[in-house]
């Protein structure tokens, strides 16, 4: 979903280089400073323990689907290994793959991209830059992302507050708009 997002994005932004380099160089440029200054705001406000409460409340549900999930196992009973019998109905291999939870994650992290700064900021990055390069860099980047999430989520969460990451963020989205002032709008591919 991300790569599939980050590719959309590469498209429409760089469909903008029909407008003058120069115009989307400093548009772009605006952008990232107006980014940088509302992460740092944003940050700024928030508390040192900001997105523990969701955090637990995440972990709180998950114990709950988990003990469904063994309710509905201990009902249902492990079959019989002799024969091989088995209370669940087989499935093709393909939809192993396919399965909903595949499905929802999906949709809802499809839907998530849509509008968010990470998405502004590829279309951005790809009307001034290299889409090749903006496009490979994005989806490695979002897989690294999303890939450090699910294996140590919930460690990162405990030891990065969310406070940190948004000021870093901000921190870099105002190094971006800095740049502007060393590097000149006919440089690039």
């Amino acid at each position: 979903a991300l790569g599939l997002m980050t590719c959309l994005s590469v498209l429409f932004g760089y469909a903008t280089t029909v407008i003058p380099r120069v115009y989307t160089y400093y548009v772009s440029t605006a952008l990232f400073a107006i980014f940088g200054i509302r992460m740092l705001r944003e940050g700024l406000k928030m508390s040192p323990d900001e997105g523990q409460e969701e955090l637990e409340e995440v972990q709180a549900e998950l114990k709950k689907k988990d003990e469904e999930f063994q309710r509905t196992k201990l009902l249902n009973g492990p079959g019989d290994v002799e024969t091989g019998a088995s209370t669940t109905i087989p499935q093709k291999r393909w939809l192993h793959f396919i399965s909903p939870i595949f499905v929802q994650a999906l949709t809802l992290t499809f839907l998530a991209e849509w509008g968010d700064r990470s998405q502004l900021t590829t279309i951005v990055l790809a009307a001034r830059e290299d889409p090749y390069g903006v496009a490979v860099g994005g989806t490695v980047g979002h897989c690294l992302c999303t890939g450090l999430a699910v294996i140590g989520g919930r460690m990162i969460a405990q030891k990065i507050s969310v406070r940190t990451v948004t000021i870093i963020g901000g921190i870099v989205f105002l190094a971006f708009a800095f740049s502007a002032l060393f590097i000149s709008p006919d440089s690039g591919f």
